[in-house]
């Protein structure tokens, strides 16, 4: 009898445990996502830098595309920051768990 009430608890923590994989896959996969966001509004931003100084005729819309493009870089770096610790969390929970 108390085997099976034992292998069925460990099965709820095997569940457990996967369901922590799970997570910690799916911040994994934001964060990268997020890092790619910043690079790349990041290489838009210096763009937009250099079409400012290429282009004095319409400097002032460059460098308004130049400043939203570093603050959503800016944001997206924050982002990355987030889920690496939401991953990080998934991670111990996921140890915990088995």
């Amino acid at each position: 009898m108390g085997r099976h009430s034992s292998s069925s608890s460990s099965g709820k923590t095997e569940a457990a445990g996967e369901q922590y994989r799970k997570e910690e896959k799916h911040h994994k996969h934001m964060e990268k996502l997020a890092k790619l966001g910043a690079v790349a509004a990041g290489a838009y931003a210096r763009h937009e830098k250099h079409e400012a100084r290429k282009d004095p005729e319409h400097a002032r819309s460059h460098k308004i595309k130049e400043k939203i493009a570093a603050t959503v870089a800016a944001g997206s770096a924050g982002f990355a920051i987030h889920e690496h610790h939401k991953k990080k969390e998934a991670r111990k929970h996921a140890r915990h768990a088995i």
